[in-house]
């Protein structure tokens, strides 16, 4: 039987330039973004700037995670404890962790069978008297119809958060997802698409709110600092009535990510390239099912998702199992013991009893889940598909 002998979870090196600056910041001292020389931009302000060119967006703030930065900007759209926010049912635990966090009520929304937030559902919840907001998570790269999308939340008055940890460099007919709601977050950790082990981006073009997560990440009073940020005078109306929840991201970090930014959408090509070719693989196996991906999306192919709707959970264990013991790591979010990073919506009991989500229930049951690391190319993605192949032949017979 075929065997994969590569890694899942390595990735490439930081690049040479990323390392020669984070050196030159160590030697420094001045890791702390405030600590500067005089009108010297620090390489935290200088990521700010990079990053919110890059998306077109007015303003940029970088935070010590992706979770906190979903935090502080439900904070500074005016979440409040025991608001109740809509949310995807298929996400990862740090995003109902930062609802939760903020005091807030996750109402949880139904799956599609190509692992988007269900509009229908999403409509329904959303003409609800007392929902205002709502925690989109572009799971897994996965984004929903958005034009759509916003014309409910727009319809119903609804305040829209994107969680676009793994949509980095994405778009929906070209425009770049984290755009289309009143902020966008971005997680920069190990497994994303550029990496400081930890960290996170919050853009937006609503200077109200940016000036208010300027405050929560922790400026004190050196938010003129910010160069990406709104002027002074927006942060007189708010600076004594906005928490410090200090979560800055450092100059070392930034460091990292800024040559990582610059090479980006390069980047994000080789994804897709290894996500076409594992496509490719899996759609020539019987009882494979692979999401269809709409011509308005371009996604970034960090992960690929893949359905086999035939198998019952105990031939799905075994799958999983035997494709373990061949090399290929495969992640199943309908395993009923969370494993790893994944996790099923009703293993979250610190939301409460676990809400009837059916088409939720019967998508992740048979969903595997795949991530496709840059040290991987397009022969080991056909590798992989060839023993999925066989490990599922196995099973069946």
């Amino acid at each position: 039987m075929t065997k994969f002998t590569k890694s899942f979870t390595q990735q490439e090196p930081i690049p040479e330039a990323g390392i020669e600056r984070a050196v030159e910041v160590m030697h420094s001292g001045r890791l702390h973004r405030y600590n500067a020389l005089g009108d010297e931009l620090t390489e935290t302000a200088l990521l700010e700037q990079e990053f919110a060119a890059y998306n077109d967006s007015r303003f940029c703030l970088a935070c010590a995670s992706g979770g906190y930065a979903l935090h502080i900007a439900m904070r500074s759209i005016g979440v409040n404890s025991g608001d109740k926010v809509l949310c995807n049912a298929f996400t990862l635990a740090p995003v109902p962790g930062a609802i939760h966090n903020a005091g807030a009520i996750p109402v949880l929304v139904e799956t599609t069978d190509d692992f988007t937030i269900d509009l229908v559902d999403l409509e329904a919840k959303a003409a609800a008297d007392d929902v205002h907001y709502l925690m989109l998570s572009h799971m897994r790269g996965h984004l929903v119809d958005m034009d759509s999308l916003m014309e409910i939340c727009d319809r119903h008055g609804v305040s829209v958060i994107e969680d676009c940890a793994h949509t980095m460099g994405a778009t929906w007919k070209g425009r770049r997802s984290g755009t289309f709601g009143k902020v966008g977050c971005f997680s920069t950790q190990t497994y994303k698409h550029i990496n400081s082990g930890e960290g996170g981006l919050l853009i937006t073009d609503d200077e109200e709110v940016m000036a208010r997560a300027i405050m929560h990440s922790g400026s004190y009073m050196l938010y003129d600092r910010h160069t990406v940020g709104p002027a002074p005078e927006v942060f007189a109306k708010i600076r004594f009535e906005t928490p410090n929840y200090s979560g800055r991201m450092d100059n070392l970090r930034a460091a990292i990510l800024r040559p990582q930014l610059s090479d980006l959408d390069r980047q994000c090509d080789r994804w897709n390239e290894l996500y076409c070719a594992l496509e490719n693989g899996l759609r020539a196996i019987e009882g494979v099912r692979v999401p269809l991906r709409p011509e308005a999306e371009y996604f970034v192919g960090s992960s690929l998702q893949f359905s086999l709707p035939e198998l019952n959970a105990e031939a799905f264990a075994r799958f999983i199992r035997r494709c373990e013991e061949q090399g290929v790591q495969i992640k199943w979010f309908g395993d009923a013991d969370p494993k790893g990073y994944t996790s099923r919506f009703d293993s979250w009991h610190y939301l409460g009893d676990a809400p009837a989500l059916p088409a939720t229930e019967k998508v992740l049951a048979t969903m595997c889940d795949i991530r496709l690391p840059l040290t991987f190319n397009v022969e080991d993605c056909q590798v992989i598909a060839a023993v999925i192949a066989e490990v599922l032949h196995e099973i069946q017979s």
